[in-house]
Formats: C-alpha cells, sequence, structure tokens
C-alpha cells in the first residue's frame, strides 16, 4: 500500500474526494485555492495526481464532462480504497500527535 508523503498530496486527495465524480485536475485547483486561501499551480496538481495514481492511493480514467458538456475529454480522478486508508491512518497519526496541545493553541480538539 502506498503512502501519502505530505501536505500537498493530502489536501489533493481530499479536494478530489470532495469532488467526487467531477474531480478533474481544474476543478481540484480550483476548491485547493478556496479552501487554503493558496494560490496553487496546475501542473504541481497535476504531479501529485499522477504520484497518487502511481502508489495505488488515486485512479483515473478519460471521459467527457457531461455537466459542460465539453467536446474534448479530460481525465477525472477518484480515490481508491487504498487512498481512503492511507486518509485513514495519516489522520489517526496526525490526531494522536496533536493531542494534548488543545490548551497551547487555544483550540479544541478534533
Amino acid at each position: 500500500m502506498g503512502t501519502i508523503q505530505g501536505e500537498f498530496e493530502h489536501l489533493v486527495l481530499l479536494s478530489t474526494m470532495r469532488l467526487g465524480d467531477e474531480a478533474f485536475t481544474a476543478a481540484i485547483v480550483e476548491e485547493l485555492e478556496t479552501r487554503t486561501g493558496r494560490e496553487v499551480a496546475p501542473p504541481a496538481v497535476y504531479v501529485a495526481l499522477r504520484r497518487l495514481e502511481k502508489k495505488g492511493l488515486a485512479r483515473s480514467a478519460l471521459r467527457r464532462n457531461g455537466d459542460t458538456g465539453a467536446v474534448r475529454e479530460r481525465r477525472f480522478f477518484a480515490v481508491t480504497a487504498a487512498g481512503l486508508e492511507a486518509l485513514r491512518e495519516s489522520r489517526r497519526h496526525l490526531t494522536a500527535m496533536w493531542s494534548g496541545f488543545e490548551d497551547d493553541l487555544g483550540e479544541v480538539a478534533p
């Protein structure tokens, strides 16, 4: 099973999950920018998606975008079962590491 290598891969996987059937590179970029408030380079997202595919954490397929009626095909992405498990494991580890810092950070534990 592949592992998630960093914050950006986490964010890309989570954005892909959030977008569901409409997860193609441009939509993922827009989702990341909206949710993080940071500018995101489309090539960086595409590279991360391909890396996640090689690890078995995501998969892709070419298809037409039904919502826009686009004539050309786009590559749509989805998180695999292995990707979901990697996210679950990562969340468990991060939650365990953050535990106990609530007073220091002034936040409530998840």
